[in-house]
């Protein structure tokens, strides 16, 4: 099952439920955070629920994409209570990438960058045996609930950045219940958008680099994430592409299990606190600056998988410069 987010045709907001070849409005809730806290509250899994409240209206997701109705697979009443949070250095890539990789974490210790020692920690210690606590990955904040956009919205950049450049990845999206208990509701595509510019400059500008928006969607997969996900990560320009490459993800392509990402994240209490919405990206291993590309205002990032219905698309852009300065009470 898929889950959307759209605004109906008089700008009310519905949650769409797509099995099989039906696509369908889910009676009785407007978000998928009801959705959620519905199936926690009652114990049962999101697909009894929305079984339990039948079929709706019948909807062309195509067309509310192309409309620009659908919104990011989830949202918070106080965006405040919604956080972006990511791990990175956890994705193999190719196989050939991933030969090399093996070559070059065989070298010195001392000649081994910081990025590579714990890419390499990741190797040997992140797939634990069931049950078992494995390597903590690295990890950033990105901003919480105002910087997540939905598919056609753009993506913008501060007016200081030193570059604007997609990451696509998987998202898992989670649900914190009133007993602190988290729920994971799905998993979404997702473009963790960043400027890799800045953190080339020097790896401690990394938390720096990371404080952009992250947009979602538009469909968040409900159940377990697929072992092997393959995609495509795409930069248009004037509707041509100027990057298009195959993206892997899924825990054949990982050096981290889900269940360990998600127990580093969540041994936090601060993010175990009743009500918060998570939205936690997994790390990629496609970079369109890696192949050497400049991106510019107006190019529109997209990203696609089949496991995840539609694609997701994005545009550049870049805020007007604004005068900052802390005035003394």
């Amino acid at each position: 099952m898929r889950l959307m987010q759209i605004r109906n045709e008089t700008g009310q907001r519905a949650v769409v439920a797509t099995l099989g070849d039906r696509s369908a409005t889910v009676p009785g809730f407007a978000t998928v955070y009801e959705l959620a806290r519905a199936a926690i509250r009652e114990k049962r899994g999101i697909e009894t629920v929305v079984a339990a409240a039948g079929h709706g209206e019948t909807v062309d997701r195509a067309a509310l994409l192309a409309s620009d109705r659908v919104l990011a697979p989830i949202d918070h009443p106080d965006p405040a209570h919604l956080l972006i949070t990511g791990t990175g250095l956890t994705h193999l890539g190719s196989a050939s990438a991933r030969d090399a990789m093996h070559k070059s974490v065989a070298a010195e210790e001392a000649t081994l960058t910081d990025s590579m020692k714990m890419f390499r920690m990741g190797l040997e210690g992140g797939k634990p045996a069931a049950g078992a606590v494995g390597v903590q990955p690295e990890w950033f904040y990105k901003g919480d609930g105002a910087l997540l956009v939905g598919p056609g919205a753009p993506l913008v950049a501060p007016s200081f950045a030193q570059d604007g450049g997609e990451e696509p990845e998987i998202a898992g999206i989670y649900v914190v219940g009133d007993n602190g208990q988290p729920y994971r509701v799905g998993f979404s595509l997702a473009n963790e958008f960043s400027d890799h510019v800045m953190e080339r400059v020097n790896y401690l500008y990394l938390a720096h680099s990371k404080l952009r928006p992250c947009s979602a969607g538009p469909e968040l997969l409900v159940g377990a994430l697929p072992d092997d996900v393959r995609g495509r990560s795409r930069v248009l320009r004037g509707g041509k592409a100027i990057f298009d490459e195959p993206f892997l993800s899924g825990e054949a392509n990982m050096s981290h299990t889900i269940a360990n990402l998600e127990h580093h994240h969540f041994k936090y209490a601060f993010f175990r606190r009743p009500g918060q919405v998570h939205v936690h990206t997994f790390g990629t291993a496609t970079l369109s600056i890696a192949a050497g590309i400049k991106t510019e205002p107006g190019d529109v990032f997209e990203i696609e998988s089949e496991a995840f219905g539609l694609p997701l698309r994005n545009a550049l852009a870049y805020a007007a410069e604004e005068p900052v300065a802390v005035a003394q009470l």
